[in-house]
């Protein structure tokens, strides 16, 4: 397949940093005509990546027709080569089911509890019958967990003086599984950054906590499973995902910057077409 067309695009200027600005980034548009003949496994050009939704306007692949609607890995961009393995995300559903284990009864405590993987999980959790409580970053945050999403309790991070004091009032008697998306103050006591600096191994021991990080990339073959647990509660509507979206590629950078900020409420979605 070999078809050209002007193709618009997010990129970053540069490497960065830290946490980028607005002015780190740009839209581009190609002022000749960009060739979407590309070789297998080529980056030769980085577009900004993520999960997104598609419609197929040409594939080689005889399991792709034009028209379909795909999602998986793709380029910030109005025009993508995609690989037909994709990438689906399964933090949320394999995250907690399998990596933490969950039984009934047990307390569970998300950061970030608002975001993409955290709404899910805390509901996820409340569905095992679940004690949950989430932490985010704002007061319309944490009203969105205490009044749609069904979480138990719920505080505004920011707003904590001393984090130990609020997870000691919310969890009195311990937390059983704690669901962490983001790393930051919550995560301090861990300090896993280097050796050195690791701290409170006796608590580790003694309470006998399992530490896991893992990778959705890892866990594709549970997808099918996933859509079988999923599928039901979603036609009860018995789940709630909460999206903000944003229209149009040349509103991206703003969108990732603030993102970044935690000034998205749910999933931050980039709405570039349409159809």
């Amino acid at each position: 397949m070999e078809t050209s067309v002007r193709n618009k695009q997010v990129i970053l200027r540069d490497y960065v940093k830290g946490i980028p600005k607005e002015s780190d980034l740009m839209v581009v548009t190609s002022s000749d005509p960009v060739d979407l003949k590309v070789k297998p496994g080529s980056e030769e050009v980085l577009p900004i990546s993520g999960i997104g939704v598609s419609k197929v306007i040409d594939s080689d692949d005889p399991a792709f027709t034009k028209g379909d609607l795909v999602w998986g890995m793709v380029n910030w961009e109005e025009y993508s080569t995609i690989n037909p393995t994709g990438m689906i995300d399964l933090t949320a559903y394999a995250g907690f089911y399998e990596i933490c284990s969950p039984k009934k009864g047990e307390t569970v405590f998300v950061s970030a509890a608002s975001g993409a993987v955290g709404q899910l999980v805390g509901q996820f959790a409340k569905l095992m019958g679940c004690y949950v409580v989430g932490s985010a970053g704002s007061k319309q945050k944490v009203d969105l967990l205490l009044n749609k999403l069904g979480f138990d309790d719920a505080f505004n991070y920011k707003e904590e003086p001393d984090l130990d004091s609020a997870l000691k009032r919310c969890f009195p008697k311990g937390i059983d599984i704690y669901f962490e998306n983001v790393g930051g103050k919550m995560l301090d006591a861990y300090h896993l950054e280097t050796r050195d600096r690791l701290q409170n191994l006796p608590d580790i021991i003694f309470k006998r906590i399992k530490l896991q990080g893992f990778a959705s990339y890892d866990l594709m073959d549970r997808f099918p499973k996933f859509l079988e647990f999923v599928l039901p509660y979603i036609k009860e509507k018995k789940l709630t995902y909460v999206e903000d979206i944003v229209e149009g590629l040349e509103n991206g950078p703003a969108a990732l910057v603030g993102l970044l900020y935690g000034q998205n409420v749910g999933k931050q979605v980039l709405k570039v077409a349409q159809e």
